[in-house]
């Protein structure tokens, strides 16, 4: 908000009318007057904070009706690329350190742990197979 807003105007004639209004009447109603300037403080801050909710919720809105952004094929694939190298690159000294420390076990839960880590980006970059819908559509049923 600008210096110029009417909204600060309007503000600043609130408390000048609270503070002469405490003049008048004395220091037994600081209180009551301080309050009833919070209110309006309050009052306008609510009053922005609905605009700006609105505001968002009716971007997101348009943002949901022009449909998901899907990354490109290239942009998709090397992030799954770029994962699966520094998967296999950390698998290594991971595997090494797991079967020193915990034998075949440490090493199957090490792998199952690449694995899914891989699983797991997958699906959240290409849910068809899985859910057998597309990334960013809902269930009938709200979901």
């Amino acid at each position: 908000m600008s210096a110029l807003d009417p909204r600060n105007t309007d503000l600043k004639k609130d408390l000048d009318a609270t503070v002469r209004a405490r003049g008048e009447l004395g220091e037994e109603y600081d209180s009551a007057l301080v309050d009833s300037f919070l209110e309006k403080v309050e009052q306008r801050i609510d009053d922005t904070v609905d605009r700006r909710v609105r505001r968002h919720l009716a971007e997101q809105r348009m943002a949901d009706a022009r449909g998901p952004r899907r990354p490109g094929a290239t942009h998709s694939w090397a992030h799954r690329f770029g994962l699966a190298v520094v998967s296999l690159v950390l698998a290594v000294p991971l595997s090494a350190i797991s079967g020193a420390l915990a034998g075949v076990t440490g090493i199957v839960a090490t792998w199952l742990g690449i694995v899914g880590v891989n699983a797991a980006q997958a699906v959240r970059r290409t849910p068809e197979p899985v859910t057998g819908r597309r990334e960013g559509e809902r269930s009938a049923q709200g979901g």
